[in-house]
């Protein structure tokens, strides 16, 4: 079983046809010809140099490395990631099907394989840094093997998708080693927000990570009242922009620190709060996201509620860092930095 990489566009865009359709594609122009009618890389080679008169060998050749394996070595049974853009997932599946090329489906959607979804928002906190560099590579299609990386991903299929074996504890990397390796052309800022979610993992747990939202809100502007630890009556924080918090915007504001992606049933409690509490909208705020339907099924509810996972609560944080707490500050201590803007390999 071999574990391989694949992107849904280099920003995410294809994300939810490939998860309704329950197949991968490789999402290259109509120019791309039947990969398997081609005897070896050196044919794709030709055609490719053919049909984008343009590109450099050298650009040529990355795309050959990426397309080839699509059709000639991705084998059922073998297990696909899938790096998710709309939330801090990843979504795993089973190849179970072999290559198929259209040539008259609609663009860009040609060329793809069968797939069965097991993991279909596995939170990136459950992996060790050194599978996230890999997945951070800047590759459409690449094969995943560095670390152990195929024993380690079969471990936490067996755990039902639980945390890589070699994080010490749900959330923190153990030590590392001084083996790994660095994926030329990473996502350092990929790789910077992947660091700062595991800190956050580690240090607000539970009731620690409400208060962590809450300190977000009220740098916001918002005065708010936090439900105590345990049962929270439908809300864990209700919130209101208004004069002492009357009148304007009023929240309720549900949070979830645990492992496991939110589903449907469990957003839905948040919209009857909003009517118990007379509220006029509500925030739902999941560390580990929601299940790959739930952001889809809830667009009728756009102007009612609101989903947010680690990264919008990232970029919140990053937004109103200095007007948050001294105490937030200090565990989360947190500074900008600039670096030069790698351009994505082609």
């Amino acid at each position: 079983m071999a574990i391989w990489l694949i992107r849904a566009g280099s920003h995410g865009e294809h994300e939810i046809k490939f998860g309704v359709d329950n197949r991968v594609y490789v999402t290259w122009d109509r120019k791309l010809p039947n990969l398997a009618k081609l005897p070896d890389r050196d044919a794709l080679f030709a055609a490719m140099t053919q049909a984008y008169p343009g590109a450099k060998p050298k650009t040529v050749h990355n795309w050959v490395s990426q397309v080839w394996p699509f059709a000639h070595e991705i084998k059922k049974g073998d297990l696909v990631v899938l790096p998710l853009k709309a939330q801090p997932s990843v979504a795993i599946g089973e190849i179970t099907g072999d290559y198929r090329y259209e040539p008259n489906g609609p663009a860009p959607f040609y060329h793809w394989r069968a797939v069965k979804w097991l993991g279909d928002a596995v939170p990136r906190t459950h992996f060790r840094q050194d599978l996230l560099h890999s997945f951070g590579a800047f590759m459409t299609i690449c094969r995943i093997k560095r670390n152990d990386a195929e024993e380690r991903i079969q471990a936490m299929r067996e755990s039902n998708w639980g945390p890589d074996p070699l994080l010490g504890y749900e959330g923190e990397d153990a030590e590392q080693t001084q083996t790994d390796e660095v994926v030329p052309f990473a996502d350092l800022e990929e790789q910077g927000r992947d660091q700062i979610a595991k800190l956050i993992a580690a240090r607000f747990k539970e009731h620690d990570f409400t208060r962590l939202v809450d300190a977000v809100l009220r740098a916001q502007g918002y005065t708010t009242h936090v439900s105590p630890a345990g049962p929270d009556g439908g809300a864990d924080i209700l919130a209101g922009n208004g004069a002492m918090g009357f009148g304007g915007n009023r929240l309720v504001v549900e949070v979830k620190s645990g492992a496991t992606a939110i589903d449907r049933p469990t957003v839905d409690k948040l919209i009857g709060a909003i009517t118990k509490f007379g509220a006029n909208e509500g925030l739902f705020v999941s560390r580990s996201g929601y299940k790959s339907n739930v952001q889809r099924e809830l667009v009728t509810s756009f102007f009612k509620v609101r989903l947010w996972t680690l990264d919008d609560l990232l970029a919140a944080i990053f937004a109103h860092y200095d007007k948050l707490d001294e105490d937030i500050r200090a565990e989360l201590p947190l500074k900008r930095v600039w670096t030069v803007a790698t351009a994505e390999e082609e």
